[in-house]
């Protein structure tokens, strides 16, 4: 059991993430504390950070990761990839027209494509970041269902 500086709780050192230098071999802050400094120190500090991620996202290896990483999604989801461009496609020629806000949520800006059905590459929701997490994970858990009926 150890005593945390910051809440004062006593906790056992599982609740204390390791550190050589302290002479029990753990921080003397528990966990939840410094996750909350984390936290803390990067919303104070926004744009230092912002900067630091786009600069570590420009790095050579970073971008060849992302590249690979996009190459082989669109190799393993051929379907998907087409009605994506289909719809990209269809925006940029005004066959589309985006939408001002949320289909989900009403929001207005930041929309995104959604494909409820990618066999209908033209048929696509408007919604926001959030929203369109949420029915991507809807339709993760239909096509999960689908797969083990058959």
């Amino acid at each position: 059991m150890k005593r945390c500086f910051k809440c004062f709780e006593e906790k056992p050192l599982s609740e204390f993430y390791r550190h050589a230098m302290m002479a029990d071999g753990h921080l003397s802050k528990c966990k939840t504390c410094a996750r909350q400094d984390v936290l803390d120190n990067r919303l104070k500090k926004t744009e230092q950070y912002r900067e630091y991620d786009r600069e570590r996202s420009a790095l050579p290896h970073r971008r060849a990761l992302r590249e690979r990483i996009a190459a082989e999604w669109a190799e393993k989801h051929p379907d998907r990839r087409r009605a994506i461009n289909a719809a990209n496609n269809a925006v940029r020629d005004g066959v589309l027209v985006r939408a001002d806000r949320c289909e989900g949520c009403g929001c207005v800006g930041g929309v995104q494509k959604h494909h409820p059905d990618y066999a209908q590459p033209l048929l696509v929701m408007w919604l926001c970041k959030p929203c369109h997490a949420i029915a991507d994970k809807i339709r993760r858990h239909l096509e999960g269902s689908a797969s083990s009926c058959a």
